[in-house]
């Protein structure tokens, strides 16, 4: 009879998902599947990373269950494992290292918040304005996030090309912007520059993966 009760197996697992958990890279892989399906070689792009590099990572994910492939044709396409679970337990890792870890309660004070201090909104808040047609719901990631999905009715204009594409905000209507999530740099900045220029804007409390895996109703391109 194995020595190895119930719980010790259940408690191994968990530590090889916590252990897949334990690097700079695989975090942000899982955040940019979290927009949606990609290949190794769109991956290692966004990321930065050298292909073989990000492929390792993946098998390292992979293993422990967080991601998992189709192939499609030549491409082998990587996503999420059970989305809304990887999401949210990657959003409570963010809640605990904020409670508990100087240096991130640092980053968030000293970035986060010196550039929007304002209370973001919540989903149930914007739910209710796009009901009322209150608001422009801005999308500043890159047009191929925006492509596999984004919040209903959102206007994508990456935050590289927000400053000539002015012109496309109506100034007089409050303006709620989003990115990939609570860490994203994108919507902070785009929040900062659209008040330099004048108009009402805040942030959306998380970002796209949170609104989806929430299940609220989303659109794409596809």
């Amino acid at each position: 009879m194995s020595s190895t009760g119930p719980k010790q197996a259940i408690y191994e697992s968990l530590a090889e998902v916590a252990q897949a958990l334990g690097h700079t890279h695989r975090l942000e892989l899982l955040e940019h599947l979290a927009q949606g399906v990609r290949t190794v070689e769109e991956l290692s792009g966004r990321a930065h990373l050298t292909f073989a590099n990000t492929s390792r990572h993946l098998q390292i994910l992979r293993r422990a269950r967080l991601v998992e492939t189709e192939r499609r044709g030549k491409n082998v396409l990587y996503r999420l494992a059970g989305e809304p679970e990887v999401v949210a337990l990657l959003k409570a890792l963010g809640r605990v290292g904020e409670r508990n870890v100087a240096e991130i309660g640092r980053v968030v004070t000293d970035y986060f918040q010196a550039r929007d201090a304002l209370e973001p909104v919540s989903r149930d808040d914007l739910v209710a304005r796009l009901r009322d047609d209150l608001v422009t719901v801005l999308d500043v990631r890159p047009d191929d996030e925006f492509a596999l999905g984004h919040l209903p009715g959102a206007l994508n204009i990456p935050l590289a090309e927000l400053e000539r594409r002015l012109g496309e905000l109506p100034k007089g209507r409050e303006v709620v912007a989003y990115c990939r999530g609570p860490y994203c740099v994108l919507s902070f900045e785009a929040v900062a520059a659209l008040r330099a220029h004048g108009y009402r804007v805040r942030r959306l409390e998380d970002g796209y993966p949170e609104w989806k895996a929430a299940g609220l109703p989303v659109e794409s391109l596809a």
